[in-house]
């Protein structure tokens, strides 16, 4: 793979503790001929599983990641998840703006900016997502919205930071969910493209050094052709995710065609 190379999913409100900590041993089990160097596992459970998968006999094989938290340290904000709380259960990974949060909850790209600088500030690295509706894309204006969601999402982010602890995850809306289509692996590459494109302009050379996933009715079938594209260095899904068998086989896959 041209760089490290990312697998991970997102639980979103699915699997209790009992049911978390079960997948966690499976698909660690799946992957262990798998170099944890070469190749970083991560997985994203609901809050209420963030402790069991924290004592986790396989903790040490993935980096735990968290669905959202609060852009601020506490305070009276009834429902939220502080950055505090997280780092109780040693979460290292926040992912900041899926498209469930922006479109289902209302979140704004300033909303993402104060929770992507919080994050930082508490060490956390930050796997941002972004990704245009169906209209946007029909309108031909990926490319602006994109650049948008980057250009404030990481307002104030210094070139170091985006160096070391910042990670990109493109999804498109029209992709994710039962109902997604996938993006075919040329649209994705060319997406990818132009995030990093962007990068660099914000950051100069530390914009190639930020890992790239793609996100949005990965399966088996379309697995290998999007990690064989220059600008994406791994795999964000869920569904195909929580087949432990047909994720691992899809993982071995992908690294097979990117060896070398």
């Amino acid at each position: 793979m041209k760089k490290k190379g990312y697998f991970g999913s997102n639980f979103k409100m699915y699997k209790n503790a009992a049911a978390t900590e079960e997948y966690l041993q499976a698909i660690t089990a799946a992957t262990a001929d798998i170099s944890r160097e070469d190749y970083q596992f991560f997985f994203i459970p609901s809050y209420t599983a963030l402790e069991r998968a924290s004592k986790s006999p396989v903790r040490s094989e993935f980096m735990l990641g968290a669905q959202n938290m609060c852009w601020e340290s506490e305070g009276q904000f009834t429902g939220e998840i502080s950055p505090e709380m997280l780092k109780e259960f040693g979460v290292e990974l926040a992912l900041i703006g899926h498209s469930e949060r922006r479109h289902t909850f209302g979140e704004t790209d300033a909303t993402e900016n104060k929770k992507v600088l919080k994050a930082l500030e508490y060490g956390f690295t930050v796997l941002l997502a972004i990704g245009e509706t169906s209209e946007e894309k029909d309108f031909g204006i990926c490319p602006e919205v994109i650049r948008t969601q980057l250009k404030v999402g990481l307002h104030g982010v210094t070139p170091e930071q985006a160096a070391e602890k910042l990670w990109i995850a493109y999804e498109p809306v029209w992709s994710i969910g039962v109902s997604g289509t996938p993006a075919t692996p040329e649209y994705a590459q060319e997406v990818h493209h132009e995030i990093r494109k962007c990068l660099v302009e914000l950051f100069g050379e530390a914009g190639n050094e930020v890992p790239l996933l793609y996100g949005g009715s990965v399966n088996p079938q379309n697995g290998t052709a999007l990690l064989t594209q220059p600008d994406i260095n791994g795999l964000f899904t869920t569904r195909t995710a929580f087949q432990v068998e047909k994720f691992a086989a899809l993982i071995k896959e992908g690294i097979a065609a990117t060896a070398g």
